[in-house]
């Protein structure tokens, strides 16, 4: 009886170990100690002060998260944070004025906006070289999300080529976008949206899972085949606290590669806004001249 509740015992530990965490916040650690030094670099020696827009309407916990992260994290690496809150009528507007604002770099639309007709109007009004969520419909940048997936996954060196990809949601932020990047790379990437007929099969098919729909709980243990890996970049809001897509019973798992509840795509999301935030400004600063500051990298 006490050998087996030893080999019990041992085969837990074992299991527990084979889980592997793709931790975001260790990674956004390393990235935001570069920008910081960019930043300072741009502000010191090129007087270019690098600036964010971020326009959003109405009330929302979600969206208020978001943007207080944001604004943290801009405080932390010195770059200027402005938040605007117009009315449907002033809304194309504000964006024209702040594309016509030369101490502007980057303005995001964050999503959703109350006024949803209005969305696509909204996002195609940014100028590209402004577009650093990567939103229009010629953006300059990679949208921030799906780099911030791809930097991950890259991070913890995650081997995408050969392995059966399924992304679960076609959004405008994570899903549309990340297939793009990975399809012209010619990786073996399936998109589900509401339309598919048997997401459970399709999931199950896939050794990476990327999930990001919103709906909490939709991806269940018995969908997520053995040893596979799985990146939770869906958000909701519930009982007043912000959750995945993942039902707790895969987080139970001790044989898959998984983002953590709190601190894995989304820190590595801001990481990869304000990359392109102080991208925008460096082309500033190459046309004043400047050619010395840090080169860009994960």
């Amino acid at each position: 009886m006490y050998n087996t509740y030893v080999r019990h015992f041992l085969g837990f530990l074992l299991s527990y170990r084979l889980m592997k965490i793709l931790d975001g916040l260790e990674l956004a650690g390393y990235i935001k100690a570069r920008q910081l030094k960019q930043v300072r670099a741009l502000r010191q020696s090129w007087r270019v002060i690098p600036r964010l827009a971020i326009v959003r309407t109405g009330d929302n916990p979600v969206i208020d998260t978001y943007v207080r992260l944001k604004q943290n994290y801009g405080k932390d690496i010195l770059v200027e944070v402005d938040v605007y809150t117009p009315n449907a009528d002033e809304l194309l507007s504000q964006i024209e004025k702040l594309n016509n604002d030369e101490s502007v770099h980057g303005i995001i639309i964050q999503l959703p906006l109350i006024y949803p007709e209005l969305t696509d109007q909204a996002v195609n009004a940014v100028v590209a070289s402004k577009d650093v969520d990567g939103l229009g419909k010629n953006p300059g940048f990679i949208p921030a999300t799906a780099m911030a997936i791809d930097w991950l996954l890259v991070g913890y060196n995650v081997e995408l080529t050969n392995k059966k990809i399924v992304i679960v949601g076609n959004g405008r932020l994570v899903g549309a976008p990340l297939s793009r990047i990975w399809k012209s790379s010619g990786l073996d990437v399936t998109v589900c949206d509401s339309s598919t007929v048997d997401l459970p099969g399709a999931v199950a098919s896939a050794q990476v899972v990327v999930t990001a729909t919103g709906v909490p709980g939709l991806i269940s243990s018995d969908m997520v085949q053995p040893n596979a890996v799985v990146v939770d970049a869906g958000t909701a809001a519930e009982h007043g606290k912000i959750v995945g897509d993942l039902a707790a019973d895969v987080r139970d798992r001790r044989d898959l590669t998984i983002t953590p509840i709190k601190g894995g795509v989304g820190p590595l999301t801001v990481v990869a806004l304000f990359d392109n935030v102080i991208t925008a400004a460096r082309r500033i600063a190459d046309i004043k001249g400047q050619q010395d500051l840090p080169t860009k990298s994960i």
